[in-house]
């Protein structure tokens, strides 16, 4: 394989490496037969959405979440009211709003579709507190 041309004004061209630690905790260069190390995560597929609509107050769900895949929330309709994702760890018997940074997180009150949390326990389920005022929203959750 033929070397590139090394333009002017330059003389050189720096060379640059990438590499990980290998098992033995030492310097592995990344080349064809040494490629960088990726773990694949959230392999396993998306379970079954939580999906309808209401113009009534209704708690729906449970939504078991898969470890590390983001949960979306989808709210359509002509509507006014809120709607609000709730966690529970212990099937539903304990449902609890989403918070971060200790401000109220994943309570919505207009049509869209957000991508609202990424959980890495296993056994987590959500549950959409559905609260209209008027109108019919039409609700999906899923990952």
């Amino acid at each position: 394989m033929a070397k590139p041309p090394i333009s002017t004004p330059a003389g050189y061209a720096p060379a640059f490496a990438i590499g990980y630690a290998d098992a033995q905790a030492k310097l592995t260069t990344v080349t064809a037969t040494e490629p960088l190390p990726v773990t694949v995560t959230n392999a396993a597929a998306a379970p079954e959405a939580v999906t309808g609509q209401t113009s009534t107050a209704a708690v729906v769900g449970p939504f078991s979440a898969a470890p590390g895949l983001p949960v979306s929330v989808a709210l359509s309709g002509t509507w006014t009211g809120t709607a609000q994702l709730l966690r529970s760890t212990d099937g539903g018997t304990t449902k609890l709003p989403l918070r971060i940074g200790g401000s109220t997180w994943g309570t919505f009150s207009e049509p869209g579709v957000e991508q609202v949390w990424v959980d890495s326990e296993t056994g987590v389920s959500f549950y959409l507190d559905i609260a209209p005022a008027s109108g019919t929203i039409t609700y999906r959750v899923s990952q």
